[in-house]
Formats: structure tokens, sequence, C-alpha cells
């Protein structure tokens, strides 16, 4: 029986168990709060559906009697949030992942979130699930990130789009780097008209702008604001934007994109204008898709090590999620250029 001054259990409750404090159990927050079972396990899980003041109820009856859900509850899964599954790099991602669980003897869980705007699951669907630890390629809003650390749950952050605040789990790659390893093939080729097709003004766009700036400032080529163009990274926006770099009297010789999606576009536009590839133009990608080693000619690229950053992330977020104690939160892996037949010294 429960007194009902303070919401304790009765002193004669405390004596039959043996005088000490009791086990607290959902039952008794559900009975205290005056709310059922399923809705205490909402509010434990994070999960939608229960009126801010019964929240708030629950959650303090839970705060005083410090209940702590059974050990072992947690699911033994590794959950894997895109936020969208149509990019043809989600296959290497999920090799990577795989290839770790399945040494631990984990399973592996994939969700798709979707964008912002379109319904779809949410973090609190994760959290309801439990997994071990959560490896998101989406990017987490502030307050997905709060709610999986109120469950306890850990999770890293795969290739961000965006500054991380200190302390925050990330596996990137050295953008910045690959950048300028790409623009000083073309600078040794001998190319100084190089256009970059860059993509949204996010982290990993930006340092590889960057490195394709220092590369040229390392070899005295002025930069030209009008060959770096920003868009989309799409196929359908490389070539809209490649169309145009292509159409100008003083065409580059070279254009470097922020993806492999967009060099394809580029492809297509140096096509559609009679323009043969290395011979008019050359031509370097980012990421090494697979696809990209067979197109005709197959393309030199910067080889993102997709694969191996999923490796990483998943070793990072189970040590995590083990308690151990690791030496970096933030871990970013060397990119390296793959040179194919997409690039050639540019014609006298």
């Amino acid at each position: 029986m429960t007194d009902n001054r303070t919401g304790e259990p009765a002193a004669d409750e405390q004596n039959a168990r043996g005088g000490g404090i009791p086990s607290v159990t959902i039952a008794y927050i559900a009975e205290s709060a005056g709310v059922s079972i399923p809705t205490v396990s909402k509010v434990l899980n994070g999960r939608s559906g229960v009126s801010e003041q019964t929240r708030a109820r629950v959650e303090e009856l839970i705060n005083r009697h410090g209940y702590r859900r059974p050990s072992g509850s947690r699911n033994n899964i590794v959950e894997l949030v895109f936020r969208e599954l149509e990019n043809m790099w989600a296959v290497e991602i999920i090799r990577g992942v795989e290839q770790v669980a399945r040494k631990n003897r984990v399973g592996v869980m994939v969700s798709e979130f979707g964008l912002h705007d379109t319904p779809a699951m949410s973090i609190d669907d994760t959290v309801g699930r439990r997994p071990r630890c959560v490896l998101s390629v989406a990017q987490l809003s502030p307050s997905e990130r709060e709610k999986l650390k109120a469950k306890g749950i850990p999770y890293v952050v795969y290739d961000p789009i965006d500054e991380l605040p200190d302390g925050v789990p990330f596996v990137g790659a050295t953008n910045w780097r690959g950048g300028q390893a790409a623009t000083r093939h073309l600078l040794q080729l001998g190319h100084r008209r190089i256009a970059m097709i860059s993509g949204p003004d996010h982290t990993f766009c930006r340092a590889r702008v960057a490195g394709y700036l220092s590369a040229l400032a390392e070899a005295n080529v002025p930069a030209d604001p009008g060959l770096l163009v920003r868009t989309l990274l799409t196929r359908e926006d490389g070539c809209a934007a490649a169309r145009e770099l292509l159409s100008r009297p003083d065409r580059p010789t070279a254009i470097f994109t922020a993806n492999d999606l967009q060099a394809l576009g580029v492809y297509r536009a140096a096509r559609d204008l009679g323009l043969s590839i290395p011979r008019d133009l050359s031509v370097v990608g980012y990421d090494d898709l697979p696809v990209v080693a067979w197109v005709d000619p197959p393309l030199t690229t910067v080889h993102q090590p997709l694969t191996e950053m999923a490796v990483a992330a998943t070793e990072l977020a189970l040590a995590i999620g083990r308690g151990e104690s690791v030496p970096q939160v933030g871990l970013e892996i060397a990119t390296t250029l793959t040179v194919r037949e997409s690039t050639a010294p540019p014609r006298d």
C-alpha cells in the first residue's frame, strides 16, 4: 500500500519486504502517477503520445525513486540511421557496419528518417527500440542528440555536414587534403583554367573548396571567382553547371567536382557540347563510387574511404557503449587520389 500523503511505499509495506528500500518497478511508478504501465514505458523510452503534464509527473517519480531499467534490457543491435537511402554510397557504409557487427555478434538495423519536411520515422522510434548504439549518417539535430543522451544511448555521427559541438563523437575524412590533391593533379598536368563545381554550404564542401584554392595559391595560379560554382550534389545540377562553364569562350580545360554524381553530370554536358574527355576536358570527381570505374572514360576521383569510415565509426560507437575510455571522439580518415583515364594534359 502507499502512503497517500507522500506517494512513498507505506512503512508496513517496506517492513514486509525486509525493512529496506523497496524494489521500484514500472508498475509501482504507474500506480503512483495514476497512469498506465504503457504510459510510463513511453516516458522511459522518450516516445510521443504523452501530455507534458503527465510526462513531468512520471519523470519526477522516476527521478525521486531512482528507477533504473533492468540490466540487459538494451537490444543487441547497432542502428544505422540515414536521412535518405537513395544515395549511391549507402551500400559502402552498410558494408562497413556489417563487418564490425559480425565480429562483435551484434545485429544491424537500417532506418531512414526522411528529409526534415517529410513524415517518416523519428528519433523517438529509435529511442524506443533501445539499440546498443546509433551510427547516424543523418545529421542529428541538437534535440535529437539530447534525446539519445538522455536515454544513455551512445551515438556517432558519420561524415558530419555541419560543425558539431565539442565532445560529439564523429568520423569524417580529410576533405581539405582531398580537394588539394585533386587540384594539384590537374596543375601538374599543365592545366591553369581549372573550374570547381562545389556543393551546398556544408562543412565538407567548404573544406574541399579550401583545398582547391590552396593548391591554386601554392602554384601561383590566380583563383578566378567565375570558375567556382556552387550547386546541389546531383548529376542534373552538375550537368547544368558544367554546361554553363563549357559554353564560355574562355571555357576551363579541367573541372573538379565536389562529388562523383556531379562529375557524371559533367560527362553528359561535355558530350552534349561535342567535347571529348580527356582530350578537350579533364574531369576529377570525389568519393570514388564503384560505378565511376566503369564509365567511359573511367573517372579520376578522390577516394573517400566510405567503408573504412563506417568500420571506424561502428567500432567507436560500440566502444563508447561498453563504457570504454576512447583516445579521441573525433576521427578523420585519409583520402587518396585514384587516377584513371579522365585526366590528361590540356591541348595546345
